[in-house]
C-alpha cells in the first residue's frame, strides 16, 4: 500500500479497500498487472493462508500511518462484516457490492446501512457493465435481458424524459446507495453525473427492485474454472 501511495504520489489514498475476502499469493506485478488475479491462461490464481484479520490490521495500520484516510472492504457478506466488527479498532467505513435491479442485494445493504458503512454500487447497470469483458465473464450475461429494455426503466425514463441509465443510478441513490458508473463517453459522464435532478416515486422503486433474480456476474466461482474461488457459496 506504501508503494502504490508513492507512485500515485497522493499524498494519501482517500479509501482503501480489500477487493475480495480471500487472500491470495503475492504475484509480483511485473509479471502480472493483476497481482495474483484473473489471466487468461486460469493457472495464476492460488489462495494464500492470510486471515481476514490479518489483512484488516494492516489496513488498519496504514490508516495509523497516514497512508489512507478511510479503509473498507468489497465483495463482503453479511457475516464477514459481523466478524469484522469483532476486532476492527477503525470503523469499516465502505462496502462496495455489485448491485443493480438483478441483484438487490435489500438485507445485506440494510444492515450495512445499520452500521454506518457506506454502501457502494458497482455494475450499476447489470448485464450492460460486462459485455465488453473476457468471454467467461460475458456468459452470465446471454440469456438476459439489458435493464435499458427492462419494462419499469423504460417505462420510467420516458415519463421522466431521462435515459434508462439515470433511471437506474437515481434508483440506487435514491437508496442512499453511492454509484460510480464509468464512461469514455462526455455526454453519458454528464448525464451520469445529473441524477439527483429528479425523484422516483416508492411504487417506481419498488418496480425496479422487482427485476429481481439475485443474478451475480461478478462471481469467480464461475469465471475462475481451473481454480474457482466459491466466496459467494
Amino acid at each position: 500500500m506504501k508503494a502504490q501511495n508513492e507512485a500515485w504520489g497522493l499524498g494519501y489514498i482517500d479509501l482503501f479497500l480489500v477487493h475480495f475476502p480471500v487472500a491470495l499469493e503475492y504475484v509480483d506485478p511485473e509479471v502480472n498487472r493483476y497481482p495474483g488475479w484473473w489471466m487468461e491462461d486460469g493457472k495464476t490464481v492460488k489462495p494464500a493462508k492470510v486471515s481476514i484479520r490479518e489483512t484488516w490490521e494492516e489496513l488498519e495500520a496504514a490508516v495509523d500511518q497516514g497512508i489512507a484516510r478511510s479503509i473498507g472492504v468489497s465483495n463482503f457478506q453479511a457475516q464477514l462484516l459481523y466478524e469484522v466488527q469483532t476486532y476492527a479498532k477503525h470503523p469499516i467505513s465502505s462496502l462496495q457490492i455489485e448491485h443493480h435491479p438483478y441483484l438487490v442485494q435489500t438485507e445485506l445493504i440494510k444492515m450495512a446501512q445499520t452500521h454506518n458503512i457506506v454502501v457502494t454500487a458497482y455494475s450499476s447497470f447489470g448485464p450492460q457493465s460486462f459485455l465488453e469483458l473476457p468471454p467467461a465473464f460475458r456468459q452470465r450475461t446471454s440469456d438476459v435481458g439489458l435493464l435499458f429494455d427492462a419494462e419499469p426503466v423504460k417505462n420510467i425514463s420516458r415519463k421522466y424524459n431521462r435515459t434508462p441509465a439515470q433511471v437506474l443510478l437515481r434508483w440506487s441513490t435514491q437508496r442512499n446507495i453511492a454509484v460510480i458508473p464509468k464512461s469514455n463517453n462526455q455526454n453519458r459522464l454528464a448525464q451520469n453525473l445529473d441524477v439527483t435532478s429528479f425523484d422516483l416515486s416508492q411504487d417506481e422503486l419498488d418496480s425496479i427492485s422487482a427485476l429481481d433474480k439475485g443474478l451475480r456476474f461478478n462471481d469467480p466461482g464461475h469465471y475462475l474454472p481451473n481454480h474457482p474461488l466459491h466466496i459467494f457459496a
